[in-house]
C-alpha cells in the first residue's frame, strides 16, 4: 500500500463545502473517490473510526485513490444554509458544483440518506461521474413507499418507517435517540466496537428539518428520478450488510433491480454472499472495514479502473 499526504480546506462552491483530501504520494491513474457521508454524520465518519483505527479514505488512499471527503452543505465544516433552503435538491446543486471543479470524472460513494443524493447526481451530472458505490443507500422517491403518518402537528410528525418509529422536527434538527443508535445505526451484529458506543453517540449531530422530511418520504417528497438516460450502462454497486434493520436484503436487492430496469450496469453485493458478516449500517466504522473496503475497491479497479 502506498504512503499518503493529507489536505484540507473549503472548495470553491456556494455554499462553500469543507472538502478532505488524501493523495497517494506514488500518483495514481485510477479515478478519484468522492465519499458522501449519510443522515446525522460528516465526513468524519470515513477519516477515523470510534476506536482510533483507519478509516475508509486512508484505506482507499492507501490502495492507490485520491480521495475527497465532504461535509454536505449546511452540515460539519461546510458552510451555514439555512433549514428552509436546506434540501435534497440544494445539497446535489452544490455537491455536483464541487465534482465539477475535478480535472476528472470521479466514483462516487454513498452511504444512507446520500443514496438518493446520489441518484440525483447521476441524473444532473452523469458526464462527471464514471460510477457510483451506494452503501445501504437510500432509494428514490420512485420506489420509496409513503410512510404512516402516526401523529402530525404545526412542529413536528411522527412516522412509521420501515422498522422504525421516528419523528421528525419540522423546524429545529431531527437527532438520534438512543433507541436509533444502538439499533438502526449499530444493529445487532458482533463487528462495532461496543465500547466506543458512546464516543460514536457524541459525534452524530441532529438531521436538518427538510433533508429528514424528504428521507421518510413524507408527502412523497423524496428526490425522484425523472431522466434515465444518464444511468445507461453506468455501473453501480449496491452494499449491503446483514444486521441492518432498515437496509435489508429485499429492501436494498429492490434499489438494484430498478436501477437495472431502467438501464444501468447494477450490481448487488449481500456482504454475507461475499463470506463477510456481522456488520450493520455503519459498516465503515466495524472492526473488519477494512474487508468491506478492499471488496469496493476490487470491484472498482475490475469494472472501470483500468
Amino acid at each position: 500500500m502506498q504512503e499518503i499526504s493529507y489536505s484540507c480546506g473549503y472548495a470553491a462552491t456556494d455554499p462553500a463545502l469543507w472538502v478532505d483530501h488524501l493523495t497517494p504520494d506514488q500518483g495514481t491513474t485510477k479515478p478519484p473517490l468522492v465519499l458522501m457521508h449519510g443522515g446525522g454524520h460528516t465526513g468524519t465518519c470515513y477519516l477515523k473510526k470510534p476506536d482510533g483505527g483507519e478509516g475508509w479514505a486512508e484505506h482507499f488512499a492507501k490502495l492507490g485513490y485520491l480521495v475527497h471527503v465532504l461535509d454536505w452543505p449546511g452540515m460539519g465544516r461546510s458552510g451555514r444554509v439555512e433549514y428552509p433552503d436546506l434540501t435534497g435538491d440544494f445539497v446535489c446543486k452544490t455537491i455536483g458544483a464541487f465534482i465539477e471543479t475535478l480535472p476528472e470524472p470521479c466514483v462516487l460513494l454513498t452511504h444512507s440518506m446520500s443514496g438518493a443524493y446520489g441518484w440525483r447526481l447521476v441524473q444532473n451530472f452523469g458526464r462527471r461521474i464514471k460510477a457510483v458505490v451506494g452503501v445501504a443507500p437510500s432509494p428514490p422517491g420512485n420506489i420509496q413507499d409513503e410512510p404512516k403518518i402516526l401523529e402530525q402537528t404545526d412542529s413536528y410528525v411522527v412516522v412509521q418507517r420501515g422498522a422504525f418509529q421516528r419523528r421528525v422536527d419540522l423546524d429545529q434538527p431531527t437527532p438520534f435517540n438512543q433507541d436509533l443508535v444502538e439499533n438502526k445505526l449499530i444493529g445487532g451484529g458482533d463487528k462495532f466496537p461496543r465500547d466506543c458506543i458512546g464516543v460514536y453517540a457524541a459525534s452524530l449531530s441532529g438531521t436538518p428539518p427538510r433533508l429528514a422530511y424528504e428521507r421518510g418520504n413524507i408527502a412523497g417528497s423524496q428526490l425522484k428520478v425523472t431522466n434515465t438516460a444518464p444511468f445507461t450502462n453506468k455501473p453501480i454497486l449496491v452494499v449491503t450488510a446483514d444486521h441492518d434493520r432498515d437496509h435489508t436484503r429485499d429492501v436494498d436487492g429492490a434499489v438494484a433491480d430498478w436501477l437495472r430496469e431502467i438501464g444501468a450496469a447494477a450490481e448487488f453485493c449481500y456482504l454475507p454472499d461475499r463470506g463477510i458478516a456481522g456488520n450493520g449500517h455503519m459498516m465503515m466504522l466495524e472492526q473488519n472495514s477494512g474487508e468491506i473496503a478492499d471488496l469496493i475497491a476490487g470491484w472498482i479497479d475490475s469494472t472501470i479502473a483500468n
